[in-house]
């Protein structure tokens, strides 16, 4: 009697055991990160920018093929603002803004958006994305026929007034956001 207790009292010791691993495996947290979408119908190169704790930062390039999404920044998302551009391979056109950044040619990561030129970078224009401080975003890049029309801002919009400049001013919001232009 007592063998069979400790057998039953093992089993169920080992099943906690099996059962925890297997809850251990299927529970994950929730995914927080930066995406892109590429929905055209050609390849698209991808630069991101961001302010963190740290200053600004701009990355890339990460190549899309037709019709895939990419995570670009994993994690919670660190700041509310992130500024794209892209440009598409196959056809010409880029998705571009007035936010002005600092990108290269080949895969880069460089801290600070200022004086680019002097600093062997390329000076090119980022579209600002508006997260709403959510811990995860999806870019959709489209063509431009596939948008809708936007809404115009009502004058007098602080977004309408002509950009600030200067040491610490935050760069300006884009014309477009996601809509490729020729």
């Amino acid at each position: 009697m007592r063998g069979r207790r400790f057998r039953i009292a093992l089993a169920a010791l080992g099943l906690c055991i099996v059962t925890m691993l297997g809850l251990g495996t299927s529970v994950r947290p929730a995914a927080a990160d930066f995406r892109l979408c590429n929905n055209t119908g050609s390849r698209v190169g991808v630069a991101v920018g961001y302010k963190d704790a740290d200053g600004w930062t701009t990355e890339g390039w990460w190549n899309l093929p037709s019709r895939t999404c990419e995570t670009v920044l994993k994690g919670n998302l660190v700041a509310q603002f992130y500024y794209v551009y892209a440009i598409d391979y196959d056809h010409g056109g880029e998705w571009t803004g007035h936010s002005y950044m600092c990108t290269r040619d080949k895969e880069f990561t460089i801290r600070g958006i200022g004086d680019c030129l002097a600093h062997g970078y390329d000076r090119t224009g980022f579209f600002e994305v508006d997260t709403a401080q959510q811990r995860t975003w999806t870019v959709q890049l489209t063509e431009s026929a596939e948008q809708p029309p936007s809404k115009p801002l009502p004058p007098g919009s602080p977004l309408s007034a002509p950009p600030t400049t200067g040491a610490g001013a935050k760069p300006p919001p884009p014309a477009t956001s996601g809509n490729k232009t020729p």
